[in-house]
């Protein structure tokens, strides 16, 4: 898959992520395939998924669905955890992934190599990178390193305290405006269609969803709360 079939795939549409962590009632990688499915036949452009080696969400959702996969894989829950390292990297391409979606923060990355070491890991392997990235200066960089795809997926989650509620449209709105040509995809916080909506109009190429649609104990908290007295 070339940078421009695949921005031609997902342009305007949504991408739809099916992960489950450890502890969570869906956390088994044959739901997630249903999952997965469910969500391409419902007219998702493209999956987004996580876990290789002994988690192998990301290889049996890649031989279950005809759209592309956008793969990661995660070690741990501070710092730099999405697809950390280069050897991380290769290793979701080598499942499978037609993209590899990898932290791009300027944070420092347990393996001590740049991004471009992963980046370059991505693209011999005969995949694409999607930088997941927190900021405007974040996008930028990872764009010139040679990041395929910005996404706004770490947007209100690498600095004190928790993630404001809804998603950072602004910073869709900022690297369009600084990456004119770039593939950007707007992830985190999209709790709804409309949501969905407003950032396709902020610039935004394409779409990720994910607890809105594929989390029914997150979906289900949302309506118990609503119905609950004051």
């Amino acid at each position: 898959m070339t940078p421009e079939s695949f921005a031609a795939a997902v342009a305007g549409r949504l991408i739809v992520s099916c992960q489950a962590g450890e502890g969570h009632p869906l956390r088994d990688t044959a739901t997630l395939v249903r999952m997965a499915r469910a969500a391409a036949g419902g007219g998702a452009a493209a999956i987004r998924c996580g876990g290789v080696g002994g988690l192998p969400d990301v290889a049996a959702v890649a031989a279950a669905v005809d759209v592309p996969v956008i793969g990661l894989t995660k070690d741990g829950t501070g710092g730099v955890f999405i697809t950390p390292t280069v050897t991380a990297a290769r290793a979701v391409a080598e499942a499978g992934a037609q993209v590899v979606a990898a932290d791009a923060t300027r944070r420092p990355r347990p393996d001590g190599h740049p991004l471009t070491a992963s980046i370059e890991a991505v693209h011999d392997a005969g995949a694409l990178f999607m930088a997941d990235v927190s900021s405007l200066e974040e996008g930028v960089a990872a764009a010139e390193a040679g990041a395929d795809a910005v996404a706004t997926t770490l947007a209100g989650y690498t600095l004190p305290g928790p993630p404001p509620d809804g998603p950072d449209l602004d910073l869709v709105h900022a690297l369009r405006e600084a990456l004119p040509d770039a593939l950007i995809v707007a992830e985190g916080r999209y709790h709804s269609p409309a949501a969905a909506a407003s950032a396709i109009q902020a610039g935004a190429t394409c779409v990720v969803v994910g607890t809105a649609i594929t989390d029914p104990q997150w979906i289900t908290a949302q309506f118990t709360t609503a119905l609950s007295p004051p």
